[in-house]
């Protein structure tokens, strides 16, 4: 099952479980796992409690692993200024697996599924859902 977001880039932050939590309950699979993949470089899928605070102490921290204002060799070699993108999203993967118990997917009570548009510019992104 494949799903549609919009974003805004620069670090989006977009909390996905519900569609999730949705696509697996309509899969009817009881017992299993949830794989959230995002094609692409610039993209990553990861868990955090989606409050505020956490979102902008990963921003943070995400600005002082990658800077986007580095001097990137990418930027130098195609001129479009998202080397940090690529940075950030090889570092929390463009990828995740959740189990599936009763049903629903296992997540704690404060964690979220979440989908960051690293990229430099407003997007459409297609991420792919597989339950089995």
């Amino acid at each position: 099952m494949n799903f549609s977001i919009q974003t805004k880039g620069f670090s989006d932050i977009i909390d996905i479980t519900n569609k999730v939590r949705e696509i697996v309950k309509d899969s009817k699979v009881k017992e299993g796992i949830c794989l959230v993949f995002c094609p692409g470089s610039t993209g990553g899928i990861t868990t955090i409690e989606f409050e505020s605070g956490a979102i902008s102490d990963l921003k943070n921290v995400l600005e002082k692993i990658a800077p986007m204002n580095e001097n990137y060799e990418h930027n130098k070699r195609w001129g479009d200024g998202n080397g940090y993108a690529h940075i950030r999203s090889a570092l929390l993967k463009p990828s995740m697996c959740i189990p599936v118990e009763n049903g629903d997917l296992v997540l704690g009570t404060w964690q979220q599924i979440i989908f960051i548009d690293f990229d430099n510019k407003p997007r459409n992104r297609e991420l792919i859902v597989k339950i089995k």
